[in-house]
C-alpha cells in the first residue's frame, strides 16, 4: 500500500501537474484510510485485497465521526482517483472504490462583508509601519481580484503587470488567468514595493514572491490567516470571517453591481457555472430582505 501511495501521489505531481496543496490532500486523506486499515484489521492491506465492503465500512466510519460531507466526499474522491491509478497500472485487478456513493453536499450560503465591512478590514492595517502596509496590500489585493489564499501566496513579481493593471494567477488545477487589479490595490501594491525587502541569499522562489514575510521570503497559507484574524478582531468583525469571505464579498459586490454571471465565473476561476451560481442566491436572499424592509405591503405581512 505504500509503495502504491508513493507512486500515485508521484503520478499526480508530474503526470498530472497537481500543486503542492493538492497532492498533501490526497497524502493526508490516504493516510488517514490506512490508519483505518489499521485499526480495522491490524494491518495496512495490499490494495489488491482492499474490497468494496471495508471501503463502505470506512464511509460509515466517516459518518459517524460526524466528519462534513464535504470532508467525506473529498476522501471518497481520492479513493476513487487512487484505485482508478491502481487499476490501470495492473496493481489491482478493480477499483473497489467505484460503487461508492457521493453523499449531496449540503448548499451553505457563503458568508460575506458588506461595502461598509469591508472599507473597515481594509484600513485596520496600521500605515505606518511596514508590515501594516504589506498587510494593507494583501487585502486589497485579495479583494479586488477576487483570490485565493493559495493563489495570493503563489504571485511572484513578475506576475503583476502595471501598466495592464492586471496579476497572472495560477489557480485551481494550476489552470491560469488573468485577474483585474483596481485602483486601490494598485496604490496599496506600490506603496508595499517601496519597502519589500526581499532575502537576497534565499533561493529564487522564496524572494520572488510579491508578499514576504519578516525574514524577506514567500508568506504561507497559514501566515495570512493569522494576520487576517488578528485584523478582524481589531474591526470587530464577525469570526465567521475567513480569509476566503473577501473572495465571497468580491462575487457578491460584483453581481449586486450589476456583474454578469459569465463574467464573475471567469473572474473567480470557476471551471463550471453551477459554482458560481451560489452567489445569485446571496444576491436574491438580500434583494428579498430590502423589500421586507421597505415596502409597506410586505411590512403589513410581517405584523399580521
Amino acid at each position: 500500500m505504500q509503495s502504491a501511495t508513493r507512486a500515485f501521489l508521484n503520478y499526480l505531481k508530474i503526470e498530472r501537474n497537481a500543486s503542492e496543496l493538492t497532492t498533501k490532500s490526497y497524502a493526508d486523506d490516504l493516510a488517514h484510510i490506512c490508519e483505518f486499515f489499521q485499526e480495522q484489521t491490524g494491518a495496512i492491506p495490499d490494495p489488491r485485497n482492499v474490497d468494496v465492503g471495508i471501503l463502505r465500512s470506512y464511509v460509515s466510519y466517516l459518518h459517524e465521526c460526524g466528519y462534513a460531507r464535504t470532508t467525506v466526499a473529498r476522501r471518497l474522491a481520492c479513493l476513487r482517483s487512487f484505485f482508478r491509478y491502481c487499476n490501470r497500472e495492473g496493481i489491482c485487478e478493480t477499483n473497489p472504490a467505484k460503487p461508492l456513493r457521493t453523499p449531496r453536499a449540503g448548499r451553505k450560503l457563503p458568508h460575506f462583508l458588506t461595502t461598509d465591512q469591508v472599507g473597515t478590514l481594509l484600513t485596520t492595517p496600521p500605515a505606518n509601519s511596514d508590515a501594516g502596509i504589506r498587510d494593507r496590500a494583501i487585502l486589497e489585493t485579495m479583494y479586488s481580484a477576487g483570490l485565493r489564499v493559495s493563489e495570493l501566496v503563489g504571485l511572484s513579481v513578475s506576475d503583476w503587470d502595471r501598466p495592464a493593471g492586471i496579476l497572472r494567477v495560477l489557480g485551481k488545477g494550476r489552470k491560469e488567468r488573468l485577474a483585474p487589479v483596481g485602483s486601490f490595490a494598485t496604490k496599496a501594491l506600490d506603496q508595499w514595493m517601496t519597502v519589500r525587502h526581499p532575502d537576497l541569499k534565499a533561493p529564487e522562489k522564496q524572494r520572488s514572491a510579491i508578499f514576504l514575510n519578516r525574514f524577506g521570503r514567500r508568506l504561507t497559507t497559514r501566515s495570512i490567516g493569522r494576520m487576517l484574524e488578528g485584523h478582524i478582531l481589531s474591526a470587530g468583525l464577525s469570526t465567521q470571517t475567513t480569509p476566503h469571505t473577501l473572495r465571497h464579498s468580491f462575487a457578491t459586490h460584483l453581481l449586486d453591481g450589476g456583474a454578469d454571471l459569465r463574467s464573475v465565473q471567469e473572474l473567480l476561476g470557476h471551471k463550471s457555472l453551477t459554482t458560481t451560481q451560489i452567489y445569485t442566491h446571496v444576491s436574491t436572499r438580500r434583494l428579498r430582505e430590502t423589500y421586507e424592509k421597505a415596502h409597506p405591503h410586505a411590512a403589513r405581512n410581517r405584523a399580521s
